[in-house]
């Protein structure tokens, strides 16, 4: 049985020629382009729903942020990747939150592209390309939801945690917690070793996976 993807991005060339190579790879099929945000729902109202979403984050009338938020809310089922021209952290985390499974690059190839796909549909989602293997395994397992644990975080290492779950940048956490950039950089590296995690990225997931923040 195939893998149904729909694409939403406002570059033609561009959609087309990604449309073009997704239906090369076996057991996958593009049902269709939308232009943005706004059109990939309209499409999505007459059915049938693809499991997977690509949508790129900058688009006219709608954009991939609140695409994203509106197919987590009324197409749960309906797996989303990113497709961006940047890897901007501010961008992953934001799009982590609105609910996105995987974020590409427009660069990567085909082989990423794939393997992607494959992750996004056999795992839940693909973020490998930011996170190392420790953490990819810990997406898949039951312990770490059940567990909830807290990480011996302290009041203002668990204050830094919920800013850095958004799109705010380091220097915009610090003026909102009133403190130097410096002091900022002890919290993400005190959180990040207690956490078990090298990136903002996967700082991100086992905070919203262990429920210290809510999507």
């Amino acid at each position: 049985m195939s893998t149904s993807i729909a694409i939403a991005d406002d570059h033609h060339l561009l959609a087309e020629a990604l449309a073009d190579l997704i239906q090369k790879f076996d057991r996958y099929e593009v049902l269709f382009i939308a232009e943005n945000g706004r059109d990939l729902l309209t499409r999505l109202q007459r059915g049938p729903l693809p499991d997977i979403a690509l949508v790129d984050l900058n688009m006219p009338e709608m954009d991939g942020f609140e695409t994203a938020v509106q197919l987590r809310q009324l197409y749960p089922s309906v797996r989303v990747m990113a497709l961006s021209m940047t890897d901007r952290e501010e961008h992953i985390v934001r799009m982590l939150r609105n609910g996105a499974r995987g974020y590409l690059l427009k660069g990567c190839r085909s082989t990423e592209l794939r393997q992607a796909l494959d992750d996004v549909m056999e795992k839940g989602y693909y973020y490998s390309d930011f996170l190392t293997h420790r953490l990819v395994r810990s997406l898949s397992t039951t312990d770490l939801i059940a567990s909830k644990p807290m990480f011996g975080l302290n009041n203002r290492e668990s204050d830094f945690l919920k800013l850095a779950c958004s799109e705010l940048t380091y220097n915009d956490i610090a003026d909102r917690m009133c403190v130097s950039p410096r002091t900022v950089d002890g919290y993400r590296e005190t959180v990040f070793q207690k956490m078990g995690v090298r990136t903002r990225v996967g700082m991100v997931i086992v905070a919203v996976r262990c429920g210290l923040v809510e999507l």
